[in-house]
């Protein structure tokens, strides 16, 4: 955790923000609020578990209290996408990803009510050793601090984030998307509101109510005040924010995630996982973007598999040796099945379009995972234990899997509760970021007199 640093809030205003396209009182506010987020937080970090799950439960409770209120707020937000939509501003998927309904919110409200039955992980031991001398050494779970999360468009993210932030004993700094703006103001009042109710300073909660895209720089300029950032977003939201923080920064630019049909893959476990990968949820970042096949099973696989995608409604970006193949199948049409061009094997489409490969063997899917991939999800399917073993030994991104979908690439999924987003970042986390992962050690050392000789 950082000091407050020499300077004070006044201080720092006298000579920084100067260069962002803010007015001057929107960068002080900022300050002030990541100043307050820092004071509140060593109150939010030596709560005891039953404090900050009685805090959840109250902020659930507001959320079902003012859902009128955020309703309403998120009507006004929804109408003017709509309109951004219609003039080609916005894409549809936008809206509804921005859309609220009472269900939507009722699961908002849901989901911190299930967060108080998950461990706290602040305070556990993870480890423990006696030295020769005696002394008994522990790494001890502790808060990060202060945590600022940046993020677009869904709603559900502000109350997610908030809760785990509180439930790891972290103070939270806000920045939503503008198109959210109405709602993510609304539903972070009801949220203060019960944590003032449960008893917790409701500065350790604090949102930016600001649309300048430079609000975002001010917030991510405060290293006296934050210790980490969390972008939650688009690639270009992600390397926005990575290039121009002073703070630590956890990165997911994007999901490139590879399936792999190996030479000795069950046709029936290839084309389940294959198309569950793809169709699940095309617009989410474990979604399978790249279908690799063994040149050995081309011929009986991508006939199957490739079926199965085309009827689901997915467009084949094929290299030449899997057209060629294609160009044979009764469901080939030229709409359906296109000439996959070298971007294509980079690409993270988040939506019905698949990259199809063909790979000479096993080493060869291996080096065009480490040349196209994004160090996100990978699957193999395979029946041969050496090369499952060999997958997972070699490929080293956040999540890898045999036999199974992509999709799992998942907090929840893996029992880990709620996540706050999955990092490709090697250092401090790596995959699913769960409560623990919202959290550091220190050493906590228990001697009897020992000196140092």
């Amino acid at each position: 955790m950082h000091g407050f640093g020499p300077r004070c809030a006044t201080a720092v205003l006298a000579h920084e923000g100067d260069d962002l396209n803010i007015p001057r009182e929107t960068y002080s506010a900022i300050v002030e609020q990541t100043r307050a987020a820092r004071l509140a937080s060593p109150s939010l970090a030596s709560a005891r578990s039953g404090e900050k799950d009685a805090a959840l439960t109250a902020m659930a409770h507001a959320l079902d209290l003012h859902s009128n209120a955020i309703l309403t707020a998120n009507a006004d937000d929804v109408r003017d996408a709509r309109r951004a939509a219609e003039a080609g501003e916005l894409a549809a998927a936008f809206v509804d990803r921005l859309a609220l309904d009472e269900v939507r919110l009722g699961k908002m409200a849901a989901a911190l009510r299930e967060l108080v039955a998950a461990p706290d992980p602040v305070g556990a031991e993870d480890e423990a050793w006696v030295r020769p001398n005696g002394l008994r050494v522990a790494k001890r779970r502790i808060p990060l601090g202060v945590v600022a999360i940046i993020y677009e468009a869904r709603p559900n993210v502000t109350s997610d984030a908030a809760a785990l932030c509180i439930k790891s004993g972290n103070a939270v700094v806000l920045k939503g998307g503008s198109r959210a703006l109405r709602t993510n103001r609304a539903v972070v009042a009801a949220l203060r509101e019960g944590l003032a109710t449960a008893g917790l300073p409701p500065d350790v909660l604090q949102f930016v109510d600001s649309a300048d895209r430079d609000a975002i720089r001010a917030v991510i300029e405060q290293e006296d005040y934050v210790d980490l950032v969390i972008p939650r977003g688009g690639e270009g939201l992600v390397r926005y924010v990575s290039q121009n923080a002073r703070v630590p920064v956890i990165k997911h630019y994007k999901g490139v995630c590879h399936v792999y049909l190996d030479r000795a893959a069950d046709a029936d476990k290839a084309a389940a996982i294959a198309v569950n990968a793809k169709v699940h949820r095309p617009g989410v970042c474990n979604a399978m973007e790249t279908l690799l096949l063994h040149a050995d099973r081309v011929s009986d696989l991508l006939p199957l598999v490739g079926g199965r995608l085309i009827g689901e409604g997915v467009t084949l970006h094929l290299d030449a040796r899997a057209m060629e193949v294609a160009a044979a199948q009764p469901w080939f049409t030229a709409r359906m099945c296109v000439e996959a061009r070298q971007e294509d094997l980079y690409a993270e489409y988040l939506s019905l379009d698949v990259a199809v490969a063909v790979v000479d063997d096993f080493e060869a899917a291996v080096r065009h995972i480490q040349t196209y991939g994004s160090d996100h999800t990978e699957s193999i399917v395979t029946e041969d234990y050496g090369a499952a073993e060999a997958f997972l030994n070699r490929v080293n991104s956040s999540v890898v899997l045999v036999n199974a979908s992509t999709r799992f690439a998942d907090g929840g999924q893996l029992g880990l509760g709620a996540e706050i987003g999955i990092s490709t970042t090697k250092l401090h986390a790596f995959g699913p970021m769960g409560l623990r992962e919202l959290t550091t050690t220190k050493f906590v050392i228990r001697g009897d007199g020992q000196v140092r000789t």
